[in-house]
């Protein structure tokens, strides 16, 4: 589903496999990075639809995982294998996938078990930017719904797009999910006044006064 000129969604529920959260693909020239994963089942679709975007040659430098749960990890191993892909996350979240916990990614949720997943870029800090081709995306780190959970920007045709993916959560005590972190990482949400704001559930919202909406309903005391 193209949503602007060089980004596309490319897996979620519909359009890889059942339980997926959303993949979005952006590129920059002959570089690409992909944005979670989804649960695995739906590899082959999600594979597919990158081909179908992407020009022949173009690489997908990077696979940048927004946090450590598998509807959005789950698949990222044969995506690295596949595509030659670097993954990239939190290192607060990383830990989590590489000893291969099955609560804190609620692996078990899905009925399956985490198998433990190397991290091969670990970004800590608040702000890091990463170089893809001829553009950059940003890193966030965005915690409360996990302690690693980060949100990514890059402009597109002067537009700030927002890669939010669980703005919505949930918390649970299980996920190690911390409500005053989450309501402080809401609000430096509403400050980035994003144009756009994919997010891993419930879809693409446009227009700031949209994207501003959605992230307001799910703070306290607005």
């Amino acid at each position: 589903m193209k949503i602007l000129d060089n980004l596309w969604q490319v897996g979620g529920d519909d359009l890889s496999g059942p339980g997926d959260a959303a993949s979005y693909l952006v590129s920059f020239g002959d570089r690409a990075a992909l944005v979670d994963a989804g649960c695995g089942d739906g590899h082959r679709e999600l594979k597919a639809n990158i081909a179908q975007c992407l020009p022949e040659g173009a690489a997908v430098e990077y696979l940048l995982l927004t946090h450590c749960h598998f509807d959005h990890t789950g698949g990222a191993e044969r995506l690295r294998r596949d595509l030659g892909s670097k993954i990239v996350a939190h290192a607060l979240d990383a830990v989590f996938l590489e000893s291969g916990d099955s609560e804190v990614t609620a692996a078990s949720w899905y009925g399956t078990r985490m198998t433990p997943l190397s991290v091969d870029i670990k970004l800590t800090g608040e702000k890091k930017i990463i170089q893809i081709g001829s553009g950059q995306m940003t890193a966030h780190h965005w915690p409360g719904h996990s302690p690693g959970s980060m949100v990514l920007t890059t402009r597109i045709d002067g537009r700030l797009v927002l890669f939010g993916q669980d703005v919505h959560g949930p918390l649970h005590p299980a996920l190690l999910s911390d409500e005053a972190a989450y309501q402080a990482s809401l609000k430096k949400l509403l400050d980035l006044d994003a144009d756009l704001l994919l997010e891993g559930h419930f879809g693409v919202y446009r227009g700031k006064d949209s994207v501003r909406r959605f992230i307001r309903s799910f703070m306290t005391g607005r």
